[in-house]
């Protein structure tokens, strides 16, 4: 997992964390006050549609960085087997089916901090993904999920 808290002067991400940009990564902008300004709180580039191979790395990462989450919520029509609940790290996080859209999950700490992050589709370009996770976690970001993934040319991933 990648974070960061300074605001981005553009598209680009620091070049130490614009290579470390990869499949199975997250990236945050952790500010956890009232006042958080900004969309989004970060972005999630999955390997898979396969939520049982997927969330238990994200959700352990997020622990590291936001003390424990209870909650998930994800779009149902986007991920293969959505269970109700998944044990991590000797916890039991809940998992709600929410029409957010396949670009989004929301992850909720204690109850009462919602973090909203942009779902990058798996099968997207590196450079697609790099660009859509660095809007995401930029402070003055207004774009919602969606629009950030049509702006970066991922706003739906192929046919098969």
């Amino acid at each position: 997992m990648v974070g960061s808290d300074s605001p981005l002067d553009s598209l680009h991400l620091p070049s130490g964390v614009h290579r470390t940009v990869r499949p199975g990564c997250a990236l945050l902008r952790l500010e956890t006050t009232e006042s958080r300004e900004g969309v989004l709180d970060g972005a999630w580039w999955p390997r898979s549609r396969d939520i049982a191979a997927e969330l238990p790395e994200l959700l352990s990462a997020l622990t590291r960085h936001l003390g424990p989450v209870t909650r998930v919520g994800l779009d149902t029509a986007a991920w293969a087997g959505l269970p109700t609940r998944i044990v991590v790290d000797d916890r039991v996080v809940h998992i709600d089916s929410f029409p957010v859209g396949d670009d989004t999950v929301l992850i909720t700490r204690d109850d009462r901090d919602i973090f909203s992050l942009l779902v990058v589709p798996p099968s997207a370009t590196p450079e697609a993904a790099r660009l859509a996770m660095a809007q995401a976690v930029r402070a003055d970001n207004i774009s919602q999920a969606e629009q950030i993934l049509i702006d970066t040319g991922r706003a739906q991933e192929p046919s098969d």
